[in-house]
């Protein structure tokens, strides 16, 4: 299997299955001399876990990442970071059912055909587990852009939609309420929402928006490797997303182009921002914003019909602990994949500057 890696020069690699041993990784790259707070970097993983709260998956796991190389007395060394994150709390039986038969709109179909075998126990290296790994990175990368403000919180599930601006949003209250949805009315009904869901025994989807301010101008690549190609990407490689718009994104082709130019101010920066602070691929030092859509998760606790290996039709049901709703977990994720590719792109613009 290629495609464990991620990034040019802050490179992560990341191995472990969700009924492993252990996950774990490898990050390349990350300079020396960067005083790291191993509290925060455990916390951003606290807020990815899952059994945080009544709306999410109630596996219990701490999700302790231990460090093996590439820090010392709390400070990086500028060789490989090696960290583990043990699982604790597999229960393999609980995917027993699915063993010879494929869940519809989930990756057991596809893995099976392309390797000819799959580690059907939580989906193995499909599942949604591997991203611990990411927000461990992503945090790291976090504590190296000094300055950078990397903000995300869930902006709808299902059909409710928080339609303000961020501009308009307390950020700060984003961690306040176990949805994150920075506005505490609409993260209310998203609860109630999300609860009926489970009830149930259904799932839905979501979306989460995310603010990076502080970034200077020239991050980005004119060609192949613009910035918000990157962040597409790294977006849309995390599990369940089926969608990435930045800027004024799709609603931006219904506009004029005479109301959609952001006019400049004499200082460089512009009165709009519908560029999502990025132009020609390159960022200009306004606001980098986008949305990035999660579908619902493909296990159903009901009944339905699929096939099985055989392709005989098969009557299954769900079992085990599963999300609801992806995207309250969803949110450091973003965040930290968000990180992965700034991060990156600062070592590149100081190597080719």
């Amino acid at each position: 299997m290629a495609g464990n890696s991620f990034g040019k020069l802050f490179n992560l690699t990341t191995y472990g299955e969700s009924h492993g041993p252990a996950l774990g990784g490898v990050i390349d790259g990350c300079p020396s001399g960067i005083e790291l707070d191993l509290d925060e970097i455990q916390n951003e993983l606290n807020r990815r876990k899952p059994g945080q709260s009544a709306i999410v998956t109630q596996r219990k796991e701490p999700d302790t990442v231990k460090f093996y190389s590439g820090v010392f007395e709390g400070v990086t060394t500028g060789t490989s970071i090696g960290f583990v994150i043990e699982n604790t709390n597999q229960k393999s039986h609980d995917y027993s059912h699915i063993k010879d038969s494929y869940r519809p709109s989930h990756a057991d179909y596809t893995y099976d055909k392309k390797y000819g075998v799959r580690d059907y126990r939580g989906g193995g290296r499909s599942s949604a587990r591997e991203t611990a790994c990411r927000v461990v990175a992503g945090a790291i990368a976090k504590q190296m852009l000094k300055g950078v403000e990397i903000q995300a919180y869930v902006s709808g599930v299902g059909t409710m939609r928080l339609d303000k601006p961020y501009t308009e949003l307390d950020l700060t209250k984003t961690e306040s309420n176990i949805v994150r949805c920075p506005d505490q009315d609409m993260a209310a009904s998203m609860e109630t929402y999300i609860k009926e869901v489970r009830g149930k025994g259904d799932t839905v989807g979501g979306i989460v928006s995310c603010v990076i301010k502080n970034v200077p101008v020239g991050l980005g690549e004119p060609v192949f490797d613009k910035l918000h190609a990157e962040l597409g990407k790294a977006m849309l490689s995390i599990n369940a997303v089926k969608g990435f718009e930045y800027g004024s994104g799709f609603h931006g082709s219904t506009m004029y182009g005479s109301d959609h130019n952001d006019a400049f101010n004499n200082d460089g920066t512009t009165k709009t921002n519908y560029s999502g602070g990025i132009q020609g691929g390159i960022s200009n030092g306004m606001d980098i914003y986008f949305n990035v859509a999660f579908k619902p998760v493909a296990t159903l606790i009901q009944k339905y019909e699929t096939i099985d290996k055989n392709g005989n039709t098969v009557e299954m049901q769900g079992k085990g602990r599963h999300d609801p709703c992806v995207v309250p977990r969803a949110v450091p994720i973003v965040e930290a994949m968000a990180a992965l590719v700034i991060a990156d792109f600062f070592l590149i613009n100081k190597v080719y500057s």
